[in-house]
């Protein structure tokens, strides 16, 4: 019998979030955070595909996923795996940079989804501990400069990663024209056709386009938006019935469903999840 959990930490004054999970037989669809999310495997193994091959985080490791990277994600073991995952805003690693630099800086890029290093295992350790202990903000302040020295020191790359390299030019602005629209009106109803003529392109090349640049078709990227929707109306308070149909979904089961799919727990335990 599956014996699985998640506890949930939202930080209602910093641009952090952290969730303590063992799954075993969920499988997080395809999905993108707007967020540095860093999982800290502790027990089993997770397999996950991300950047167009399978890996896999053993104990000890650290997967690293930039904002906007697309990836899935199951247990590897009949016994699953128990991890925990931090999410961190980019204006506050842009910030965090700047302090430790002393200059705007660009935002790190990573070029390995999955690391083994101790110190920065412990690092992020001690950002979720800062979260679920409900520390003070100066230590969730102090904690969250020592992760980002230490992701920035161990596993950052300056070079930027972009899903669309080795993309045709005139793809990956198809692809950004897609998106813009989306971006706009995420909650609206659009179909393919729509957006073809709206980008003066077949639906083929349209979808083609997108899938090549982000890694994800247009409707997976509208419903993100969507879940990413749900979810400021849940922290601002919204019922959850409410949000959901509020962010485009058909009712409250809807929501639920995709939002367990991609994060791992229920609307309603985000929305609990404030401290």
């Amino acid at each position: 019998m599956s014996q699985e959990w998640a506890r949930y930490w939202r930080s209602d004054n910093r641009p952090v979030e952290a969730m303590h999970a063992h799954f075993e037989r969920h499988h997080y669809h395809l999905h993108t955070h707007d967020t540095y999310s860093f999982g800290l495997t502790e027990t089993g193994a997770q397999s996950f595909g991300c950047r167009g091959a399978a890996r896999t985080s053993a104990a000890g490791m650290v997967m690293a996923f930039n904002p906007d990277e697309p990836h899935d994600g199951h247990a590897a073991t009949e016994h699953g795996f128990t991890y925990r995952i931090v999410h961190i805003g980019p204006e506050l690693i842009g910030n965090l940079l700047t302090d430790l630099t002393g200059r705007p800086t660009g935002l790190p890029l990573f070029h390995e989804p999955v690391l083994h290093d101790p110190v920065l295992a412990g690092a992020l350790a001690r950002v979720h501990a800062s979260l679920s202990a409900r520390a003070s903000t100066l230590a969730m302040d102090e904690a969250l400069a020592d992760a980002v020295a230490a992701l920035v020191r161990r596993g950052a790359q300056s070079a930027p990663l972009l899903s669309s390299a080795g993309q045709p030019r005139g793809e990956a602005r198809l692809a950004a024209r897609v998106r813009a629209m989306l971006d706009e009106s995420p909650v609206d109803e659009i179909g393919a056709e729509d957006l073809a003529i709206a980008v003066g392109s077949s639906r083929f090349a349209l979808y083609r386009a997108f899938k090549a640049t982000y890694g994800l078709a247009p409707s997976e990227y509208q419903r993100l938006l969507r879940l990413r929707a749900a979810r400021r109306m849940l922290v601002a308070g919204r019922p959850v019935a409410a949000a959901a149909i509020d962010a485009g979904f058909a009712d409250q089961a809807h929501l639920t469903r995709w939002f367990r799919r991609c994060y791992g727990i229920t609307p309603a335990t985000y929305q609990r999840a404030g401290l």
